[in-house]
C-alpha cells in the first residue's frame, strides 16, 4: 500500500478548483451563447468538462487506494482499450485462442508483475514471451490466410494497450532516494502534463491555428497549436517541480519530452484510425471517445518517462 502524501491532496485540490472554474465558465458560455444547445463548440466543451469530472474522480479514487488501486485502474483501462483495438483487427476463428490468452492471461499476468514490482519480467514479458506465444497459438489452428497481418495486429494491440500503459503504474515501483511514499505524484505529473498538453494544443490551435501540421492524419492539429500547447505544457511541468524529485529545469525538460512524445503518439493513433475509417476508438466517455482516445498520448510517453526516471533518479 503506497502511503498518502500531503502533496497528493494539494494536487487533487488544485485540479478540483480548476474543474470548478472550467465548469463555471462553461455554464456562463452556455447561458449566453447556447441557451438552446445549438452551439456545437460550447456543447462539446461542456461535454468534455463533465467527462473530466468523472475521469478525475476515478483517478483520485485510484490514487487514494495506493498501489493496488492504481494497478487495478490501469489493468481495467488496458483490458477495455485492448477490447476496443481488437474490434478493428482482421481476426479469424483461428485467432480465438490467441485472443483469449491475450485478454485473460497476458493482461492479468503483466499487471501482476507490476503489482509485485518484478521489473525483470514486466519489462520483457509482452515483447518477448507474449510476442512469441501468440503466433504459436495461431499456427496451431492451421489457418495461414492473412497470418502475418493477423498476428502483427494483435501484437501491436498488446504493445499499445497493455505493455505501454502498464508503465504508468510501474512508476510506483521506482526507488528514488528522498522521495519515499510520493511515487504516485510521478503518475500525476505524467498524466497532468500530457493531458494538459492535449487540451492546450486544442486551445492554441483554435485561437491561432493557421497551418496544418498533418492534414491527412489529423486535420484539427496545427503548427501553432502544437508549439503553443507543448510550450505551455513545458511551463506547467516546470511549475510542478515541487511535486517531483527533479529540479525546475529537469521538470521542464521532462515535461517537454512527455508533451512531444504524447503529440507523436496521438499522430500514430490517428493514422491507425484513418486506416480503419473511424473517428473515435469508442464512445464510452462522452466527449472523449473511447479508452484508447484518452490513452493514446500517455502510452507513447509513459515507457520513455519511466526509463528516463529509472536510469537517472532511481537506485533500482
Amino acid at each position: 500500500m503506497t502511503a498518502l502524501h500531503p502533496d497528493l491532496f494539494a494536487l487533487l485540490f488544485g485540479i478540483g478548483a480548476l474543474l470548478v472554474t472550467a465548469s463555471l465558465i462553461g455554464y456562463v458560455l452556455q447561458r449566453r451563447y447556447s441557451p438552446r444547445g445549438d452551439n456545437a463548440v460550447i456543447e462539446n466543451l461542456n461535454q468534455r468538462i463533465r467527462s473530466w469530472w468523472i475521469m478525475v474522480a476515478l483517478m483520485a479514487l485510484a490514487f487514494l487506494g495506493g498501489k493496488t488501486g492504481v494497478v487495478i485502474l490501469f489493468a481495467f483501462a488496458s483490458f477495455s482499450a485492448l477490447r476496443e483495438f481488437v474490434t478493428l483487427v482482421n481476426a479469424r476463428r483461428a485467432d480465438h485462442w490467441a485472443l483469449a490468452v491475450a485478454f485473460f492471461v497476458i493482461v492479468p499476468v503483466q499487471y501482476y508483475f507490476i503489482w509485485i514490482e518484478y521489473y525483470g519480467m514486466y519489462s520483457i514479458f509482452i515483447p518477448v514471451y507474449a510476442f512469441l506465444l501468440l503466433p504459436i497459438l495461431a499456427t496451431l489452428r492451421g489457418d495461414s490466410q492473412g497470418f502475418l497481418i493477423r498476428v502483427a495486429e494483435v501484437q501491436w494491440a498488446l504493445m499499445i494497450c497493455v505493455f505501454c500503459a502498464s508503465h504508468v503504474p510501474a512508476l510506483l515501483s521506482l526507488d528514488i532516494p528522498g522521495y519515499e511514499n510520493r511515487n504516485v505524484l510521478l503518475i500525476a505529473f505524467l498524466i497532468v502534463v500530457v493531458q494538459l498538453s492535449d487540451v492546450l494544443q486544442y486551445v492554441w490551435g483554435k485561437l491561432l491555428g493557421r497551418r496544418k501540421i498533418a492534414p491527412r492524419l489529423s486535420p484539427s492539429k496545427t503548427v501553432e497549436g502544437f508549439v503553443g500547447g507543448v510550450a505551455s505544457a513545458t511551463l506547467v511541468g516546470a511549475g510542478l517541480a515541487w511535486m517531483t524529485p527533479f529540479g525546475v529545469l529537469a521538470s521542464a525538460g521532462l515535461a517537454l519530452m512527455i508533451a512531444f512524445l504524447g503529440f507523436l503518439g496521438g499522430l500514430v493513433m490517428s493514422a491507425i484510425k484513418r486506416d480503419r475509417g473511424i473517428k473515435d476508438w469508442g464512445h464510452l466517455i462522452e466527449g472523449h471517445g473511447g479508452f484508447i482516445d484518452r490513452l493514446d498520448s500517455v502510452v507513447f510517453s509513459a515507457p520513455i518517462f519511466f526509463h528516463v526516471v529509472r536510469y537517472f533518479w532511481s537506485v533500482t
